[in-house]
């Protein structure tokens, strides 16, 4: 199969807010596959920002990036999949901790909906570290955001 005839994959998280490792992860995927839908979870835990505000952040970051799509979804990853038509989801592994959950959300995954190959990509060494609850810790204490986020989404979390 070539690269312009892969299927849709997806690239699921909250993304509260999204960081520089995120958008590693996704420069990286489109080298993989040339259609990329990032799905910006709607529900779950509260978070810093709306679904529909980190998803037109995300829009901003990656404008400009042929093959990525920017959606919120809620309800299930198997069902937004199936919905999609996606052939496999995109996920990044920053250390041992993430992949164990991640390896428990594949066999649940599994075991609700068809079967969708999980893609997974370590994190960079110098992103390993950048998560976005540490993000969320360092603007609650008005630190720098310039090594951890994309600019525009620096900026957009300055703002009162």
């Amino acid at each position: 199969m070539s690269r312009k005839s892969a299927p849709l994959v997806v690239y699921p998280g909250s993304f509260d807010p999204f960081t520089l490792g995120h958008l590693d992860i996704l420069k990286r995927a489109l080298k993989l596959f040339s259609r990329v839908m990032v799905l910006v979870a709607g529900d779950g835990k509260a978070g810093l920002l709306p679904a529909t505000r980190r998803a037109a952040l995300i829009e901003g970051a990656v404008a400009g990036m042929e093959g990525v799509e920017v959606k919120v979804f809620d309800g299930l990853l198997v069902d937004a999949v199936d919905r999609l038509e996606a052939g496999a989801v995109i996920r990044g592994i920053r250390c041992a901790g993430d992949y164990e959950h991640e390896w428990g959300m594949a066999g649940v995954n599994a075991l609700l909906g068809r079967q969708v190959e999980f893609v997974y990509l370590l994190a960079r060494p110098e992103l390993a570290a950048v998560s976005s609850t540490l993000v969320r810790d360092v603007i609650k204490h008005g630190g720098p955001l310039e090594r951890l986020v994309p600019g525009n989404i620096a900026k957009a979390l300055r703002e009162p």
